[in-house]
Formats: structure tokens, C-alpha cells, sequence
């Protein structure tokens, strides 16, 4: 299998290229286009019972669409995210990655899908209270509303509710204040998250609820504008 990130870092979508027998599993409605020859079979989403647990607590879709080449010749399939931002893959090597809901997009086979319990932080942060758990040996896509940051983490480290996109399946997760609070409900701040552990997370550069907040008002807005006219 071939694969090829374009358009970063605002734009990225992934053009894949599967050789003869080759297959990746996708996001529902994450594909773009493809060849016409491409066999595509819908599934749950790793198993009826982890698709229902992802689905209903962990805000990911209950079905996946497996993309396979059937054909003697190469075959391309491009997938993409539904938001504005940027694309990144992991090799798995017997390790494993916890995904923030959303930010899956696609694995190749080796990778096994599974839910970790995320906590009461992650609840509360309205991130869902389970994680996409990937495991196994093979390629992970995943994407972020931004930029994609990586960073490795010795001890604690504070991050932004809605800034997660992954992390190791060691790092505990819990809600704190972000100051004070009298400094977190006026710094416009609030909860922040705190990290604890060793490994590597991925954040991105904007939040999908920062821009429900900055667009709620002008929505409003408009609305009322639009019910004063008739």
C-alpha cells in the first residue's frame, strides 16, 4: 500500500493507493473518491458491541466501510475529514493510541479497534466517557480541526479542553480549574485538563467548540433579525 497526504496543512486529505488484495478501513463518509473497481463492504464499527459503546458514549459512527483492491492493478481511494485542518498517520508496532472522538479517519489491516475508558474528566470536558482504542501492528490516520502538534510528556501537563486529539493509553486524564475560581470563570478559561504519565500526545491548533461559541451569537443573531422582519 501506497499512501500520500496532500493539500497540508489546512486542506490535508489522504490519496491511497492499494495494490492488488490490499484493504483499509475508513470512517463512515470519510472517502472522497475512488475507483470504480474498488470493492467496499460496510461493517460495525470494531464489533457490534464496541461499535454501540463508541457510538452512544464516545460520539464515533457504528459503521466503518473496509476498501478492498480485487483487481490485478493498483487502485486509489481518497479519504478526508469533515473538518478544516490538518492529517497525520501513526505506525503501530505493538503499541497503541487512544483517539479523541472525531479524529479517527482510517487503519489499515493489522490494527484492531477497541474502547478505552476515558473518565469522568473527559465526560465533564464533553469529550464522551470512552476513547477509540487502536492497537496491533499497522497504519493509523487521523486528523484535527488546525494544526497537529506532537509532543512526549514526563510527568504533567496541562491542556485546553477540546486541544486532545490523541494520546498514549497510559496517560490518565482529569479535570482541574484553570486557575482560581474567581480567575476561571472571568479568564473565560474554565476546566482545562490535566495530563499525567509518560508518552506522546497529539493536540491541534483550534477547538470545534471555541468556533460553536464564537458562531452561537452571530447565529442568534441572525435569527432574530430574521424573525423582526416577517
Amino acid at each position: 500500500m501506497k499512501y500520500d497526504i496532500q493539500y497540508k496543512p489546512a486542506f490535508s486529505t489522504v490519496f491511497v493507493t492499494l495494490d492488488p488484495g490490499e484493504s483499509i478501513m475508513a470512517e463512515a463518509g470519510a472517502m472522497a473518491s475512488m475507483d470504480s473497481a474498488l470493492r467496499v463492504k460496510a461493517q460495525w464499527f470494531g464489533g457490534i458491541g464496541s461499535a454501540f459503546l463508541k457510538a452512544f458514549f464516545g460520539k464515533e459512527s457504528l459503521f466503518a466501510n473496509t476498501f478492498t483492491n480485487p483487481t490485478a492493478l493498483p487502485l486509489q481511494v481518497v479519504l478526508t475529514q469533515s473538518t478544516v485542518g490538518d492529517i497525520s498517520r501513526l505506525q503501530l508496532n505493538g503499541n497503541s493510541i487512544c483517539l479523541q472522538p472525531g479524529a479517527y479517519i482510517a487503519h489499515t489491516t493489522g490494527v484492531k479497534v477497541g474502547v478505552q475508558w476515558a473518565g469522568f474528566a473527559s465526560w465533564i470536558g464533553g469529550e464522551g466517557l470512552f476513547r477509540l482504542k487502536l492497537s496491533g501492528r499497522g497504519l493509523v490516520f487521523f486528523g484535527a480541526y488546525g494544526g497537529l502538534t506532537h509532543r512526549r510528556i514526563d510527568g504533567e501537563f496541562i491542556v485546553d479542553s477540546g486541544h486532545l486529539v490523541a494520546y498514549d493509553p497510559g496517560i490518565r486524564l482529569s479535570p482541574k480549574l484553570a486557575g482560581g475560581l474567581l480567575s476561571s470563570l472571568t479568564s473565560g478559561e474554565g476546566l482545562v485538563t490535566r495530563l499525567r504519565g509518560r508518552g506522546s500526545i497529539y493536540l491541534q491548533s483550534r477547538s470545534t467548540s471555541g468556533l460553536l461559541k464564537f458562531l452561537r451569537p452571530k447565529v442568534n443573531m441572525t435569527s432574530g433579525r430574521r424573525r423582526r422582519w416577517w
